[in-house]
């Protein structure tokens, strides 16, 4: 009988937890079936009282795994307040609700490999209450994402008065001051915030007074 000395168990068992290890810390960096290279949402109010929205985004991809045929959306609000929803590429195969979310299952109609890159599109309108004196836009970071961009669009007849920006994880809030506003050429106004590599699974806030 062969003699199996210590040192031949301990080397497949340190393998073993740098195999693990790689993993977990590449799950932790990266976790997903993708990382978004370059991610901007447009809310736009469409009327003074802000009982009407139009939600825009745009996202440019990597996929990081081989085999995928099908995304996940993600829209605040519930199904009964959503409507007319399209996106690009794909169809939107089923929504269902998860708390205050609305997820929305993409079939891509292609089969996308690692390293692959396309761009998503999706739109959707949202109506709901009257807003008040105060709103607000939540956007959830459950990607690697490298580049940010938030925007919100407001009626010619009702500006913001004010603006925060709030990271909900380092309960932090920031004002933004009036550089983040401008003047659309319809008479529109817009907030524009931007961020190169946002936290994960943080959740930032666009708040305002109007």
């Amino acid at each position: 009988m062969n003699h199996i000395g210590p040192e031949q168990l301990i080397i497949p068992i340190l393998a073993d937890i740098y195999n693990w290890g790689k993993s977990k810390i590449q799950a932790m960096k990266k976790p997903g079936m993708y990382e978004v290279l370059d991610y901007e949402s447009t809310l736009e109010i469409l009327d003074p009282r802000g009982m009407v929205a139009k939600f825009q985004k745009k996202e440019r991809v990597r996929f990081l795994q081989h085999n995928v045929i099908a995304v996940q959306d993600q829209l605040w609000g519930f199904k009964k307040n959503i409507y007319d929803y399209k996106c690009s590429p794909g169809i939107p195969a089923d929504f269902y609700e998860s708390g205050h979310k609305t997820l929305v299952v993409i079939s891509m109609r292609e089969i996308y490999s690692k390293k692959d890159e396309v761009d998503l599109n999706m739109q959707w309108y949202l109506k709901g209450d009257p807003i008040g004196k105060s709103g607000s836009w939540e956007t959830y970071i459950n990607q690697y994402t490298h580049k940010l961009c938030l925007n919100v669009v407001f009626p010619a007849e009702r500006p913001p008065v004010r603006i925060w920006l709030s990271e909900g994880n380092k309960k932090r809030i920031s004002e933004l001051g009036r550089e983040s506003l401008s003047h659309l050429p319809d008479k529109q106004w817009q907030i524009t915030w931007e961020k190169n590599n946002p936290a994960m699974y943080e959740t930032y806030t666009m708040k305002w007074e109007w």
